[in-house]
């Protein structure tokens, strides 16, 4: 029983223990149109070190205005995890690889999280 609360101690230390910079990191998204194409991208970011990790989220529907029409397509969504100083390379890579004539690539400031993963994202992905 001691072993386990010590862990626990230690773990609760640590966390508490770490210090974030707000925006340091970002969370970007990204539509595709299907399962391939999404997984594709998602392996190419995170191989090419432009993210530390990508969610795949399956069958969302999207409601848009494209050219003058309003248009519902399902499509699959990127939820990526990544240095605020990669957002732009990541988006570029996103432009070069994807079939859409315009990309969504969207990213939002991450202001808080867990010590240990924004760390882990740090350690992953070079500045």
């Amino acid at each position: 029983m001691f072993p386990v609360l010590r862990r626990m101690g230690l773990r609760a230390f640590s966390m508490a223990s770490e210090t974030y910079s707000s925006g340091t990191h970002s969370a970007a998204f990204v539509t595709c149109p299907n399962d391939t194409v999404a997984k594709d991208l998602a392996r190419g970011i995170v191989e090419k070190k432009l993210a530390a990790c990508v969610n795949i989220i399956p069958k969302i529907v999207s409601v848009y205005e494209w050219q003058g029409k309003i248009e519902e397509d399902s499509e699959v969504l990127l939820m990526i995890k990544t240095r605020s100083s990669k957002v732009s390379a990541l988006a570029e890579y996103v432009r070069s690889n994807h079939p859409y004539e315009v990309a969504e690539v969207i990213s939002l400031s991450i202001d808080q999280g867990n010590p240990p993963y924004l760390k882990w994202i740090s350690d992953t992905v070079p500045e």
